[in-house]
């Protein structure tokens, strides 16, 4: 197989061309995008709740108060630069990677030019758990497409891989110092980071579940055993997204 047609999540090449094929072809792309819009969504009312923000939120938020820009477009920039971090620890990244780049923060900003500002608990608490569930959903949907992980999750696996150390304590390391900084800037910290931080993991995992694509079984003619209805079966057991792959993994609290 070819480099421009492997697909890995956790350090193999991987090119914005993988994946592009196949009779999943379109329920792919549209769970990749609606995912990432999504996910574009639900940071702007975790925004609008004014109760904390998820990790990288928080830096972009900050940033944003010290820059002027909008948090969408600090979301792009940050993003542009995690991904020109990925060159030296020789991450090579898919459609879905740089899709997430521009995706999620002109979704970001779209929404919250919509949704107002919201004040007393009776409705930030609501649009906290909305923010934080619809979050689960859109990373289900996105990572389930498998398309590439993002910039962020991208750099974890890479230092993952180059270091040795466990996905955990790579994971656990920056988003600490993103937070950090995020609030050194003004960002937003408070109950539903940790809210946020808790619920993720179990949320994306079912959801991964939930959205899975069927994967199409060898042909009777290619010398592999089919089961019969394995090409309509569902999986939540894929090469991209499987639980004991670094792909996974970074999904855990």
């Amino acid at each position: 197989m070819s480099q421009s047609t492997t697909t890995t999540l956790g350090g193999s090449p991987l090119s914005i061309a993988s994946g592009l094929h196949g009779r999943h072809l379109t329920r792919r792309l549209v769970q990749l995008y609606v995912g990432l819009t999504l996910y574009g969504v639900s940071s702007a009312l975790l925004v609008r709740s004014g109760l904390g923000l998820e990790p990288w939120g928080v830096l972009h938020q900050g940033l944003a108060e010290k820059t002027g820009l909008t948090i969408g477009v600090v979301s792009i920039i940050v993003g542009a630069a995690v991904l020109l971090l990925w060159i030296p620890i020789r991450q090579k990244p898919g459609l879905g990677t740089v899709s997430n780049v521009f995706v999620i923060g002109v979704a970001m900003d779209g929404t919250l030019a919509l949704v107002p500002d919201v004040h007393g608990l009776a409705g930030q608490v609501p649009l906290l758990a909305t923010g934080i569930v619809l979050n689960g959903v859109a990373t289900g949907l996105y990572i389930a497409a498998r398309f590439g992980p993002g910039p962020r999750d991208g750099l974890m696996t890479g230092l993952h891989r180059l270091t040795g150390r466990s996905i955990r304590l790579v994971r656990t390391a920056i988003e600490v110092a993103v937070v950090a900084t995020g609030f050194a800037l003004g960002g937003s910290v408070g109950v539903g980071t940790v809210l946020y931080a808790l619920a993720i993991g179990p949320l994306a995992q079912y959801f991964l579940r939930w959205f899975a694509v069927p994967e199409a079984s060898p042909r009777p003619d290619s010398g592999g055993s089919e089961t019969p209805g394995a090409a309509t079966r569902p999986t939540s057991v894929d090469p991209q997204v499987a639980p004991e792959t670094p792909g996974q993994a970074i999904l855990r609290p």
